[in-house]
């Protein structure tokens, strides 16, 4: 039987490290760059206390967080992490995009607080960024 020491167990830290902090950093930029292509400040909207699009901006983020993890798994490197993860990034965007001309309402009914319009857009931001995420296991 094979013993590891703790040196063993800490050899990969360094490449958690940067991966985790690569993995934050395309966290904050999704967030920067969703949060400009909306037409309402989530932000904003979520500090005044309304729901809907706390829902929404949530199933964003779940949308993209769910590729980015696959990219993190199958990746052969940082930069195709990095790489996969801007796609992601350009797919949720298009969601959002996609779904604001089918649903012309759709951002003022969220920054009116509607929870159909915000589960709607969440629900298809994760399901997009689920299969996203599954076309990354290659």
């Amino acid at each position: 039987m094979e013993t590891l020491t703790i040196m063993d167990s800490l050899a990969g830290l360094g490449n958690f490290l940067r991966y985790f902090a690569a993995a934050v950093l395309l966290l904050l930029l999704f967030s920067l760059v969703y949060g400009r292509v909306t037409p309402y400040s989530e932000y904003r909207l979520i500090k005044e206390g309304k729901v809907a699009p706390s829902v929404s901006f949530v199933g964003a983020l779940l949308g993209f967080v769910s590729p980015l993890a696959s990219a993190i798994t199958h990746s052969i490197g940082l930069m195709d992490m990095i790489i996969w993860a801007v796609v992601a990034l350009v797919v949720q965007i298009a969601v959002f995009l996609v779904l604001r001309l089918i649903f012309a309402d759709l951002c003022k009914e969220i920054a009116a607080d509607r929870l159909s319009a915000a589960i709607l857009l969440g629900g298809v931001s994760f399901i997009v960024g689920i299969l996203n995420a599954a076309c990354m296991s290659y």
